[in-house]
């Protein structure tokens, strides 16, 4: 069952019954702990920006907060997209309102494509990590195409050694799936166990003297993974934008590469549609290079 405990603060606007009945909307409804923490953050914003109770805001007042995340705030797609959604559950569950704003409001997304690293760059990360815990995060992640929860939350009993399997049933949209497990992923995996030994997490939150703790109740800290790779992008010098994200893109990019079709790796990613696979077309040298070898057979003169 999902731990829904440390919840974001409430505030004199958004308190109270009001704030539980919220909460108690969102995990009926099958959010995950992350999709909850973020709704009832968005809603508790939107309670300040007008400094009213959100049971007693405007449509009016409502336009005029989209429209300053918007413009004053500049708010990127996936900022205001949060915060949208948020309001709208709010709106359409827990306190009732048919406005047009909601309905028919609409979000422009950013065409812009996804970093990608080559394999060797992906390399150049992992050999500069200075903790060992850390490097055996980010091949797990990258080697297996996780998203950063995902990898965070594996659990021991979610690898198949036997059929070279993980069982990914913590990701996203609550979708259970399998991916491959690499051989050299599974040794560092079995190495890295062994430094901590947790009965039930691969990768446990620190105890008090900064190691990987046997008795810790929950997986270790995404800030703490998020600033490691902030430091290592910059010692490396990467003139792209890198995150752990970043290596979920890789590996989709580097399977396209070495001829992995579409549907396999859409299955491996979790994807609920080919289309958001499909980005990684894009951004693969081989596959253009392949386009344009093509062509040339094609349309040479006899």
């Amino acid at each position: 069952m999902v731990n829904y405990d440390n919840l974001p603060a409430a505030s004199p606007y958004f308190d109270g019954k009001l704030y539980q009945n919220m909460n108690d909307d969102l995990q009926l409804a099958g959010m995950s702990k992350r999709t909850v923490h973020g709704y009832l953050r968005a809603v508790r914003q939107l309670a300040d920006y007008c400094e009213k109770r959100p049971n007693r805001i405007t449509e009016a007042e409502l336009r005029r907060y989209f429209l300053y995340l918007k413009n004053e705030k500049q708010f990127a797609y996936g900022s205001i997209r949060v915060a949208f959604s948020g309001i709208k559950f709010f709106y359409s569950r827990t306190c009732k309102r048919n406005w047009q704003t909601l309905a028919t409001m609409k979000l422009q997304r950013s065409k812009t494509m996804p970093e990608v690293l080559t394999i060797e760059q992906v390399h150049r990360i992992i050999d500069a990590c200075r903790v060992e815990r850390i490097a055996a995060f980010f091949w797990t992640t990258y080697s297996m195409g996780l998203r950063l929860e995902e990898a965070r939350n594996l659990q021991v009993g979610d690898i198949d050694s036997q059929r070279m399997m993980v069982h990914i049933h913590r990701g996203k949209g609550a979708k259970d799936r399998y991916v491959p497990l690499p051989t050299s992923t599974l040794h560092w995996l079995r190495q890295h166990w062994v430094t901590h030994q947790h009965p039930r997490f691969l990768f446990p939150a620190e105890g008090r003297n900064h190691k990987q703790s046997s008795t810790a109740d929950t997986p270790i800290q995404t800030s703490t993974l998020q600033k490691a790779m902030g430091k290592i992008a910059v010692e490396l010098k990467f003139t792209k934008r890198v995150s752990i994200h970043t290596l979920r893109h890789s590996y989709a990019t580097h399977l396209l590469e070495a001829g992995v079709s579409l549907k396999v790796i859409q299955q491996y990613l979790g994807h609920s549609s080919l289309q958001t696979t499909m980005i990684y077309l894009h951004l693969t040298d081989t596959a253009e290079a392949n386009a344009r070898e093509t062509i040339e057979q094609i349309f040479r003169r006899r």
